[in-house]
């Protein structure tokens, strides 16, 4: 019996917070038109909500008025055919939720870019979104049951390994769809995140903001299609304009021209980088920015054949664009001098 319960009170969360915001005077009733509960039961299950901070208590002892609490969630499935990403986000999350100004524009442009890519790239047919807010964060769950993210890329961009398509993203401007898309949003909303994961078939990378070395590999969830997480702090003094500046080498926001390759992904943990094929990797695409750092963070050994593919011959093909060399030990700072110098 205790599980029983156990389950129905979790299930009351996905809607108590939207229910409390639309039925505040007569939420004992709601609930048991919606589940068939007793009064008796409504009544219990109120109380525990309001202990646990799910809800606010006003009102009279005789009429109670009820509100969302400190915690809050709302749970929604859709499905992807014909979806207005905006809709959603209007008319059944963000009217239930109490962030801070510039944090709700953050999971907004999160909201709506995850939805959009569920819709137009996942092949799914259906979306479940979850937000849920807590005294110090705020976290978007968007899963669908498409082809799964990775999976994508790959046969988008002839690809071989979901990790080089990691690679891809991580970059940003990835769109399989450029008649339609940039390609910033998930590149985007992931910089918007303290924590970030993308699961997709049995593959896994998260990110930390706090965490210098980028875009790491994560334990993977056993489902079909994609599932991102994003996780900000209530009290992050990031904005949605500062981060889209940082990508814009005029500093204004308005073009994403600068980016910043991850070459641990395209190693992996202690492997060489020893190939002319792993350099023009890393220079796929990269015709689309002025700028790009290529972050040697996590690699310890780099071939003759790299340098030169990446620093003398690839520079040379595409001169308008600035590249820069970060985190690289002495001897791989020794290797890039020599290849430009070639």
């Amino acid at each position: 019996m205790l599980a029983m319960t156990r389950l129905v009170f979790d299930h009351l969360t996905n809607w108590i917070t939207a229910a409390a915001s639309e039925h505040s005077h007569d939420l004992a009733t709601h609930i048991e038109e919606r589940t068939g509960a007793s009064h008796r039961a409504a009544m219990s299950a109120l109380k525990r909500l309001v202990d646990a901070g799910w809800l606010a208590r006003g009102g009279s002892g005789r009429r109670p008025v009820y509100t969302p609490g400190s915690l809050r969630q709302v749970a929604r499935s859709y499905t992807l055919y014909g979806l207005q990403e905006d809709l959603p986000w209007q008319r059944d999350f963000a009217p239930h939720f109490a962030l801070p100004r510039h944090v709700e524009r953050m999971v907004q442009h999160g909201f709506t870019e995850l939805v959009n890519n569920a819709a137009d790239h996942s092949g799914g047919s259906s979306v479940t979104v979850s937000l849920r807010q807590t005294p110090t964060h705020v976290q978007l769950l968007v899963s669908d049951d498409g082809i799964g993210v990775f999976d994508k890329i790959c046969s988008a961009f002839q690809l071989e390994d979901p990790q080089h398509a990691m690679l891809e993203l991580s970059k940003g401007r990835l769109t399989s769809a450029p008649d339609a898309h940039t390609g910033r949003g998930l590149f985007f909303s992931s910089q918007l995140a303290d924590v970030f994961d993308i699961h997709a078939n049995n593959t896994a990378y998260q990110r930390r903001a706090w965490e210098s070395a980028g875009w790491k590999k994560g334990r993977a969830l056993p489902r079909q299609g994609s599932s991102i997480y994003m996780a900000i702090a209530l009290n992050t003094t990031r904005t949605l304009d500062g981060v889209m500046e940082t990508w814009s080498l005029a500093g204004d926001g308005i073009e994403f021209d600068q980016t910043r390759v991850q070459l641990r992904l395209l190693a992996g943990e202690g492997l060489a980088l020893d190939s002319r094929a792993q350099a023009r990797r890393v220079g796929s695409r990269l015709s689309a920015f002025k700028r790009a750092e290529i972050d040697f963070d996590g690699v310890t050994d780099v071939g003759h054949g790299f340098t030169d593919e990446l620093f003398r011959v690839f520079a040379k093909a595409n001169p308008q664009i600035e590249l820069i060399a970060v985190n690289a030990t002495p001897r791989i700072e020794a290797l890039v001098k020599s290849a430009r110098a070639g």
